[in-house]
């Protein structure tokens, strides 16, 4: 069943590209006492994604920040190299996005939000959404329909939202 509003976010080790390689990162620690936007893509370098969701965060950044966000993440079910190099591609690493691998995909079904599009070579990837999350608990949730859209879950809703 997926994840809604006012449901606390589960226990979730991600991993990001650090200075010696792959470093774990425990997700309960980055959200307790803080506000964070975490958006999820269904692949990195995906045309929607690439061209559209990540951009939005990068330019609703700042907006975000002086509403009280301390940090946006994006997650993606691609290992953590991808993410990282992505991030740099994309610019989101240089305007401070944290890019998190979720490559098992444990933390997407976890909160019901994978998906299997064969035709497309995604196999347990995320649906497109993104969410407020204070303290572990999900305040905002929006979820596109397609994930070829950006419309509910772009950085100018979750903005307009809060």
């Amino acid at each position: 069943m997926p994840i809604t509003e006012g449901d606390t976010l589960p226990g979730a080790t991600l991993v990001k590209l650090g200075d010696d390689g792959p470093e774990p990162v425990e997700l309960g620690q980055k959200l307790d006492g803080r506000r964070v936007v975490i958006f999820a893509v269904p692949g990195a370098y995906t045309p929607t994604c690439h061209s559209a969701h990540v951009p939005s965060f990068i330019r609703t950044k700042d907006t975000l920040e002086e509403k009280g966000v301390d940090e946006i993440i994006c997650v993606s079910v691609n290992d953590p190299f991808v993410m990282a190099a992505w991030g740099e591609a994309t610019g989101a690493t240089a305007a401070g996005i944290t890019m998190l691998s979720d490559a098992e995909s444990a933390f997407t079904q976890a909160i019901g939000m994978d998906f299997t599009a064969p035709p497309a070579g995604l196999i347990n990837r995320s649906r497109r959404y993104a969410m407020l999350v204070e303290s572990g608990v999900v305040k905002v949730l929006h979820v596109e329909e397609s994930p070829g859209q950006c419309d509910v879950s772009a950085g100018e809703a979750m903005a307009e939202a809060i």
